[in-house]
């Protein structure tokens, strides 16, 4: 996993002393020094990421901030209301060293020089605070600058002193050091990512972008050893997972990197993915998972993609994604540790046909019996498994999903497993509630439903098809027909009742169908007789063909396979009745 993270990394532009930032203002200055103005970069929510920004790893505790690129309130010494004493005293030090920083570099560059006169200039120094107090900056905003229309983040000569000036300070002690033997000389160990010899590095850089799962507004450590317990053979902290300075930085930008442009909340995780080879937006399968933008492009377009790759790959015309491999990964925060739950890698084609089976699993007929519903998106899966708040956004109602829950999913669709059958009892109990609250049918829990018994065994496809199977082998199927042709028959004799025989009956029925299926064929004989002469025929035919199925009749008992079966039968029943007797034959004839 961290050897194809840092094969990711290597594409970047990354080395160790440096960071992506998400840079929110910018201070222009004159090439004198002379402020000039303040910029608010980005789209108003996010600001801007600025590659190799400096950054002082392990050695900006103490009163110490970074080179060049830092926070306003380091920069500006620009504080909150009311804020802490101790923290404007901490933060004055840092300022003192950020200032000093610029001054030893001011001969590196005609920009660096311009800088130093701004930040030792006290009357500079209140107008910008002013500037940026009136665009409602924030104290913890990172700070960049331009002058004269340049940015001196970005000139070799300021990188060079920076490069020259921590390796100086590293050589110092200023920052931890390599891990040393007893006699005091550096261990020299393999690293474990490149297989070279290297001097181990003690402490890795942050995973950011986690906070949102768990993670610290910090950052979370990906490789770590705080306890003795963890470690061995008497290494301390990262040692025992040797790695050299520039592996780290290269499978931690590019983890960074992933997470800023490739990655989708989950439930309570969040998920990265990446291939080999780059593969465009249209091409890729996971992308079809999360749903297209638009309505339209929704309907069936995830299923049609995926066959139209599937068979250009099979034809040898995309020979460039045949041979490909794709990586996901499954993450969350805790304590300030990465969690990793899940790590998936594979063959670009097989990743294309567990998403098309993804797809064919779950289709399911629509609940107006209308032709299939349309391909759900993943999150409608998930949501498909949790209480819904119509009042509460869909990222709210997903945080009910547990992480662990969500990633089994995931890696459920990914790799096309059998599906959980903890997952299904959720689903069921779901199922339920919404059916005796009169809400309406779930198309994503209908289709999770059904891809169960798909995958449970081979030739589940055969018995469990997207629209109503009269031939369907197993009994508690049918039962669950039997009370859809109730329910039915209900409202044609009685119209709208309020609480009918689904309210009443449904949970009863689905798990001891024997008791209860005998009264509800009684009571069926008193709404017959409330009926037209065709239309009770017609009623007494469809229960006795659906009677005839059950053989010596229902069973008394039902676990929670056959609780889910009776759920689809009851689902797919109604959707036949309200298109009008529609079967699986005639749909596969029609679509044809």
């Amino acid at each position: 996993m961290l050897q194809a993270l840092m094969n990711y990394g290597q594409g970047l532009d990354s080395e160790p002393g440096f960071k992506t930032r998400e840079v929110r203002w910018c201070v222009e200055l004159a090439s004198d020094g002379r402020f000039l103005s303040v910029l608010l970069l980005g789209d108003g929510r996010r600001g801007t990421l600025h590659p190799r920004c400096p950054d002082m790893h392990n050695m900006n505790a103490g009163g110490k901030s970074h080179f060049l690129v830092e926070t306003v309130q380091t920069v500006t010494l620009l504080f909150k209301a009311n804020e802490e004493a101790q923290k404007i005293a901490s933060t004055k030090e840092k300022h003192c060293f950020f200032v000093n920083l610029l001054r030893k570099a001011a001969d590196s560059s005609a920009s660096m020089a311009a800088l130093v006169k701004v930040m030792t200039d006290e009357s500079s120094l209140v107008e910008l605070r002013k500037a940026l107090t009136e665009y409602k900056a924030k104290p913890t905003d990172w700070l960049g600058w331009h002058v004269d229309g340049h940015d001196p983040r970005e000139e070799k000569n300021v990188q060079a002193w920076w490069r020259a000036w921590r390796q100086a300070a590293m050589a110092d002690g200023q920052a931890d050091s390599s891990p040393s033997s007893q006699n005091g000389e550096p261990h020299t160990m393999v690293c474990l990512l490149t297989g070279q010899p290297t001097e181990p590095l003690p402490t890795h850089p942050k995973i950011t972008g986690l906070s949102g799962v768990g993670g610290l507004g910090t950052g979370d450590a990906m490789v770590g050893f705080d306890k003795a317990a963890f470690g061995s053979f008497g290494l301390e902290q990262s040692a025992n997972a040797a790695m050299s300075a520039d592996a780290a930085q290269r499978y931690v930008d590019g983890l960074n990197d992933l997470i800023r442009s490739h990655s989708r909340k989950l439930a309570n995780a969040l998920v990265v993915h990446w291939f080999k080879e780059r593969v465009a937006q249209e091409d890729d399968p996971l992308e079809w998972l999360n749903g297209f933008e638009s309505q339209e492009q929704t309907e069936a377009a995830a299923l049609g993609a995926a066959r139209r790759l599937l068979e250009s790959i099979r034809k040898g015309e995309r020979g460039d994604l045949g041979n490909n491999q794709y990586y996901a990964l499954t993450l969350s925060g805790a304590s300030g540790r990465v969690m990793v739950r899940d790590w998936m890698e594979g063959q670009f084609e097989e990743l294309v046909r567990n998403v098309e089976a993804w797809f064919v699993d779950l289709a399911i007929v629509a609940r107006d019996g209308k032709g299939q519903a349309p391909d759900p998106k993943f999150y409608e899966v998930c949501l498909a498994l949790i209480r819904n708040d119509r009042a509460k956004s869909i990222s709210e109602n997903l945080k009910q999903l547990p992480a662990p829950m969500a990633a089994t999913l995931w890696k459920v669709a990914v790799q096309c497993l059998p599906i959980p059958q903890p997952l299904i009892a959720q689903a069921l109990a779901r199922f339920r509630s919404d059916l005796i609250q009169d809400e309406p049918f779930n198309h994503a829990r209908m289709g999770l439903l059904k891809a169960y018994y798909v995958r449970l065994q081979p030739g589940g496809a055969q018995a469990m098809t997207a629209y109503l199977n009269p031939d369907h082998p197993e009994a508690a199927y049918h039962c669950g027909r039997l009370l859809a042709v109730f329910s039915s028959l209900q409202r044609a004799a009685l119209g709208d009742v309020g609480a009918g025989v689904v309210q009443r009956y449904y949970a009863a029925a689905s798990q001891t169908p024997g008791l209860i299926l005998g009264r509800l064929t009684s009571n069926a004989r008193n709404h017959l007789g409330k009926l037209g002469g065709g239309m009770a025929h017609w009623y007494e035919s469809q229960i006795a063909d659906v009677m005839g199925r059950l053989g010596d009749g229902p069973p008394r008992l039902l676990d929670l396979e056959g609780q889910g079966l009776f759920a689809l039968g009851y689902y797919q029943q109604l959707g036949a009745l309200r298109e009008g007797k529609r079967t699986n034959d005639s749909a596969q004839g029609e679509t044809k």
